[in-house]
């Protein structure tokens, strides 16, 4: 006998190899019907798989996170079995789930385009209908080299021969189809479900490497009902209609040039009218909580981030070349080593600490091409930076400092569904610094959180190299995450960069850093925005906040009256005085997601009024001028100017 101790703390008393089917089974038939696999002892297994000890057990089903990422990954053995039993002489590469879904890789001389799509789900239908029993099997190494060379399925072969000799492979069939993976998976077809849905083909080279040969890559969605995949694609919809790649060429705000600076943002007047908005409200944040602001070269020798580590970790991500006289330079990827070279200018004392510096430095990454997607993920950015330098004593309080800042800034933009996640130590051939340090660090930014009631989730081995990190996640307008802020614990870079200051002792002490993020990138929070907002910004961060529009030509002087006026109340305002029908202009100015539209006619010039018309609404409402103007001002007040 063995027993099962369950999540609510009951004992199971069951026979010696049962299965998490059994055990589901015993606690309820309806969950037994559910479950799609179970964790034993925290490993996640096969819901066949023999429980032989004691254990304690769950059952994972749909609704868990880590079911539907088993239910996704599933799903993606389907589509291949689908694809293999439409084209047989299609070879199948790679299938993993990803966010809200997952993809296939193939190797195919013909194209798939999006029409083939109605094909593969009605295959992937009738697969379901089969129920086809899925099982786990196990082959020694160079047996399953054979195994799939014989199927003619070479980049699987190709797969298992790059693993260590020892590794043990296993392999998962279902029906006629056989694929290479570690698992665990749903015990039947029938598990996956009918709400799934094929979205977009691309290509992608083999192995994400640019020299081998493109494959092509089906996307697609898959979820535990058919309600969640309807209101999944519902909020695709809705996506696609606020992509701020699409607002902002309606609005004028920015463009790339895949050519010639792949990555890039180049800035037109309106959206760096927001970009500096975006500064200007941080710059005073930062400075009524007590920042100083530096800024560090664009360019330094590569030796600081060999230093960090940086550049073992992530050296192909950095510009860099050589000098005239021999010297390696790297364009910067991060400000941490120059902040630390700022820090050791002159001696520190334990009265200067905590020292808050910030700096909205502007980094180069290099991303793959692939990856890039507009002002989401770009190779050059403004980080909104900042270092803080506190003594050991000082640091858990400096977090709940900045915990307290990035969540108070994230309210002023909307964002009051924040998650925060603590990442934690990665592998240990993936950091640096000893397990002390590490136990230390991850326990201030435990404390930090737990002892102002903040609640978190563990992202187990995600933290930075140098230290663990919280990551601020924001929910938009229609249910998107995005991940912004980071707060990361760091006592190993001021180990490396030898900085100190004087302890109330005499004596030399090494302080902690902490590296500290509120928006993440400029770029980045500027395109969330735009799509939170689908283009209707509130009015102090819009970059055209009213224009006039006479009725008549007659009256453009009185336009041009207002339009002065509104511009010296510090409002950004200007005349539309083309020779257009107003109902053109003011539809026009819609698509431009002009915030007010002052209508003037001689009617307002006789009686000093406007007609003002907001973005969104037919609603009209005639004002005097003055009242008119006080009401924007008071409504374009940056928000926390107090603060």
């Amino acid at each position: 006998m063995v027993a099962i101790k369950l999540p609510d703390g009951s004992v199971l008393e069951m026979e010696s190899g049962v299965s998490g089917y059994d055990v589901a089974h015993k606690i309820s038939p309806n969950l037994a019907k559910a479950a799609l696999a179970v964790t034993v002892n925290g490993t996640t297994q096969d819901l066949s798989t023999p429980i032989t000890t004691d254990a304690t057990v769950t059952i994972i089903t749909g609704k868990d996170k880590e079911g539907l990422h088993i239910l996704r990954h599933s799903c993606s053995h389907v589509m291949a079995e689908a694809v293999k039993e439409l084209w047989p002489d299609v070879q199948v590469t790679i299938g993993p789930a990803i966010d809200n879904g997952f993809y296939y890789d193939f190797a195919r001389k013909e194209p798939f385009t999006t029409e083939d799509f109605a094909k593969i789900e009605a295959k992937m239908h009738e697969i379901v209908k089969r129920d086809e029993k899925v099982e786990r099997f196990v082959l020694p190494r160079n047996e399953a080299i054979k195994f799939f060379k014989d199927l003619g399925e070479h980049y699987k072969a190709e797969i298992i021969e790059d693993l260590p000799e020892s590794e043990v492979i296993s392999l998962y069939r279902q029906g006629s189809f056989t694929d290479l993976c570690r698992g665990p998976h749903v015990p039947s077809t029938g598990k996956v479900g009918d709400a799934f849905k094929l979205t977009k083909v691309a290509g992608a080279y083999w192995r994400g490497d640019s020299s081998k040969e493109m494959l092509q890559r089906i996307y697609a969605t898959a979820w535990a009902s058919k309600k969640e995949l309807d209101d999944y694609l519902t909020m695709l919809e809705e996506a696609a209609k606020r992509d701020h790649r699409k607002i902002g060429k309606e609005m004028d705000l920015f463009h790339f040039e895949p050519e010639y600076a792949p990555g890039a943002v180049f800035w037109h007047d309106k959206g760096f009218k927001i970009y500096r908005k975006l500064i200007e409200y941080m710059r005073r944040r930062q400075e009524n909580n007590g920042y100083i602001e530096v800024a560090t070269p664009r360019i330094m020798d590569r030796c600081l981030w060999e230093t960090s580590g940086h550049w073992d970790k992530y050296g192909a991500h950095n510009y860099s070349g050589k000098t005239e006289d021999d010297k390696m330079f790297c364009v910067k990827p991060m400000n941490c080593p120059g902040g630390l070279l700022v820090y050791k200018q002159g001696v520190k004392s334990y009265r200067d600490l905590p020292l808050r510096m910030a700096e909205f430095g502007m980094v180069n990454r290099y991303e793959a091409s692939g990856s890039l997607m507009g002002l989401m993920r770009v190779r050059e950015f403004t980080q909104d930076d900042a270092h803080i330098f506190c003594t050991p004593e000082q640091m858990e309080e400096e977090c709940v400092r900045t915990i307290k800042l990035i969540l108070d800034i994230y309210k002023d933009f909307g964002f009051d569904k924040v998650k925060i996640y603590l990442s934690t130590r990665p592998d240990s051939v993936y950091r640096i610094g000893s397990d002390e340090i590490w136990d230390i660090s991850e326990k201030a930014l435990a404390n930090a959180l737990e002892h102002n009631g903040y609640a978190y989730e563990i992202n187990e081995g995600e933290g930075a190299f140098y230290g663990p990190k919280l990551e601020f996640i924001l929910k938009d307008a229609i249910g998107r995450e995005w991940q912004c802020g980071t707060v990361q614990m760091d006592m190993n870079l001021p180990q490396r960069f030898d900085i100190s200051y004087i302890g109330e002792d005499g004596e030399k002490h090494q302080p902690v850093m902490l590296h500290r993020a509120l928006f993440g990138s400029i770029e980045r929070f500027l395109g969330i925005l735009i799509e939170n907002h689908a283009g209707k910004l509130p009015l102090w961060l819009s970059p055209e906040q009213v224009v006039v529009c006479p009725i008549v030509s007659e009256i453009d002087g009185y336009a041009e009256e207002l339009t002065q006026k509104l511009r010296a109340a510090g409002l950004y305002a200007r005349a539309d005085l083309r020779n257009e029908k107003i109902s053109y202009k003011i539809r026009e100015l819609s698509l431009q997601k002009v915030p007010v539209i002052a209508v003037v006619g001689a009617k307002e010039k006789e009686n000093g009024t406007v007609t003002v018309r907001r973005f969104g609404s037919e609603k009209q409402e005639t004002m005097k001028v003055e009242d008119f103007i006080n009401a924007l001002v008071e409504e374009a007040k940056m928000p926390s100017q107090d603060k």
